[in-house]
């Protein structure tokens, strides 16, 4: 009678995640290269899966132990992905192709929101620029590395399958209808000291200084072109940008849609904490939008604010 109730639980967390049986018989059968009668005595529940199978199953599809054995424990289950964006692995390429697969898929949903708030320039806007990209992976190896010798700002390689996907996810968040950012009033501040620290112990030389600050010029410039618009130029698809008159602690979004959501925290600059437990992602949206209180507008309205801002950041970085 447990194992038929338990059973009952797990099954039903299966058709949570696809709700028509031919896509979930499939999709069982491409996870655990079973043939179809196989799968079809599980569902039928003839025949148990195994502990082995139910782990894999868990895992691939980020179905929380509350679900499968339908107990709510009161927590929230949040999973972390580790990357090395220098040399990732390919799980770590996987999960990045992950993102921007269902970023295209997301295209086709009007309703679909993404929104980041963040105290430093967000992954995928910097994935569009070639050295400051480079120069937040180079700040990550140089922080967090586990390279006994330190490796400058022009040895800091990334790979070609890395630097691909990076064109593709700066692409694909494009094709989000709807996006929202806050930025931390210090933004570039931060960032343009962040380069003058490295530039102070001659791990970026000054070619490599002009090199990451056209970068930045080029990135304010798309920027100022996008909120005056109200919009991404190669999309049309909307985009708010405001500034925040809080301080922010850190790096934080989520991605909504009638057909899915899930919510970040962005931690130490290489690692994704996330979560689709719906009723986190409902608060985390909720907590975001309040955000908005204590932040200025600044994209199509308030062209007062919008110009000092773009030109305060410019002055700052042209001192680089």
């Amino acid at each position: 009678m447990i194992n038929e109730v338990w059973d009952d639980y797990f099954i039903t967390a299966l058709y949570s995640k696809y709700p028509k049986r031919t896509q979930l018989i499939q999709a069982l059968m491409e996870l655990l290269c079973l043939e179809r009668e196989a799968v079809y005595r599980r569902l039928r529940k003839n025949v148990a899966f195994s502990i082995h199978e139910v782990v894999k199953i868990a895992s691939a599809w980020d179905i929380s132990l509350d679900k499968i054995t339908g107990i709510n424990s009161g927590q929230i289950p949040f999973l972390m992905q580790p990357m090395n964006y220098t040399e990732p692995s390919e799980q770590e390429l996987d999960f990045l192709q992950q993102i921007i697969q269902t970023l295209h898929y997301f295209k086709d949903f009007p309703e679909t929101e993404f929104m980041d708030i963040c105290n430093k320039l967000p992954r995928q806007l910097l994935a569009g620029y070639q050295y400051l990209n480079q120069f937040h992976l180079f700040k990550c190896n140089y922080q967090y590395g586990k390279e006994k010798e330190v490796i400058p700002f022009s040895q800091t390689i990334v790979s070609e399958k890395k630097t691909a996907l990076d064109m593709e996810y700066y692409q694909a968040i494009k094709q989000v209808p709807n996006s929202n950012f806050i930025w931390d009033s210090m933004i570039f501040d931060h960032l343009v000291n962040d380069i003058l620290y490295f530039h102070s112990i001659q791990l970026i030389t000054d070619e490599d200084k002009e090199l990451i600050k056209n970068d930045l010029l080029d990135l304010l410039a798309y920027m100022l072109n996008v909120a005056n618009k109200g919009y991404y130029p190669e999309s049309h698809h909307k985009v708010n940008l405001y500034i925040s008159q809080l301080n922010i602690d850190t790096n934080y979004s989520y991605t909504f849609t009638p057909e899915a959501n899930v919510c970040f925290i962005h931690a130490f600059e290489k690692y994704e904490l996330y979560t689709f437990h719906s009723e986190m992602v409902a608060n985390f949206r909720t907590w975001m939008q309040l955000k908005k209180r204590t932040s200025i507008q600044i994209s199509e309205v308030d062209e007062r604010s919008r110009v000092l801002f773009f030109s305060k950041q410019r002055q700052l970085v042209d001192k680089l």
